[in-house]
């Protein structure tokens, strides 16, 4: 029997955390009852700089339920780092892992099909959400354009994947190496290789408090995983730069040619309009060209992701 540990980032989670907690050990013994992981398997609760109880609720859960461990970041670092930050200690302790969300809208009833499936061999496997009627329309649709715009831009993905998925030892190990200041765990897990799987679930509602990825993290973390992953925007500049040129030439002709024809026209409003159009399409190639060069610097710096200020483990 191989050692699980349930990889769970936390921020402000104190709502939701005790069900949270009771559901997760429930799913635990269950797995174990039925012998298909190590007794010693546990939950990993990264704490990611809550300014609630959220620490203190993980602290508590220590002393008195044995299948929780506990990881507090010594500041805020984000979902992606607190994720990574619970990997890299997980790969430490057991034999795979499986990451989740505090809240719960991924469906836990369907970690044993997973677990079943890396018994089987494989080494990820992804949690996919085959029904999210319970999103609202608005974040259904903004989701499922985010991934097709994804695709379009090159990114290899899992459609309607996020953060629920199994991996085993060595494929945490592998994660360990990819050293991006930039993460963007759904585009560098797929480049791991290995054998892979899916299972699919319908998403849930979440079980109490607020959601942490509001429009404009979402939004943050789709540009995060295209500019990290695609140069096509740059590539983008360069067809709207030619094109504009071709129809400025276009325009240049036809304005000569109605001029020719006896048709006035008022230098000024031309000069008006094509500034206003080159100098927007300027400030956003510059806009975008910025964004590639602040990763660079970014990664140059090469600084801690995350530091931990404390680990609770009973090893």
């Amino acid at each position: 029997m191989s050692r699980l540990m349930l990889v769970v980032p936390c921020y402000n989670e104190e709502e939701c955390l005790p069900e949270t907690v009771d559901k997760l050990t429930e799913c635990l013994c269950s797995l174990i009852n039925k012998g298909k992981i190590d007794p010693d398997s546990g939950m990993l609760l990264v704490n990611d700089g809550s300014r609630d109880s959220t620490w203190e609720l993980i602290k508590s859960f220590f002393e008195t339920n044995q299948y929780v461990y506990g990881v507090n970041l010594a500041a805020n670092s984000g979902h992606q780092n607190a994720l990574m930050a619970g990997i890299e200690t997980a790969a430490q302790i057991c034999d795979f892992s499986v990451s989740i969300d505090a809240d719960l809208q991924d469906d836990i009833g369907v970690i044993e099909e997973m677990v079943d499936k890396y018994i089987g061999g494989a080494d990820i496997v992804y949690g996919v959400r085959g029904d999210r009627s319970t999103d609202s329309g608005f974040k259904r649709f903004t989701a499922e354009s985010f991934y097709k715009f994804l695709k379009l831009m090159g990114v290899k993905t899992v459609y309607n994947h996020a953060d629920f998925r199994l991996m085993s030892k060595r494929a945490m190990e592998d994660l360990c190496q990819y050293k991006e200041q930039n993460l963007y765990l759904r585009g560098i897990i797929p480049l791991i290789g290995y054998k892979t799987d899916s299972v699919y679930y319908s998403r849930k509602e979440r079980t109490a408090g607020e959601s942490k990825y509001p429009l404009k993290k979402m939004i943050s973390l789709a540009w995060n995983g295209i500019t990290s992953f695609s140069v096509k925007p740059i590539l983008f500049i360069t067809w709207v730069g030619a094109l504009m040129s071709a129809l400025s030439f276009g325009a240049l002709i036809v304005v000569t040619v109605l001029a020719l024809c006896g048709f006035c026209f008022t230098t000024a409003d031309f000069l008006l309009v094509s500034v206003w159009l080159v100098g927007g399409l300027l400030m956003l190639s510059l806009g975008i060209v910025g964004q590639y060069v602040g990763k660079i610097l970014t990664e140059t710096k090469n600084r801690p992701r995350y530091r931990i200020s404390e680990f609770l483990n009973r090893n």
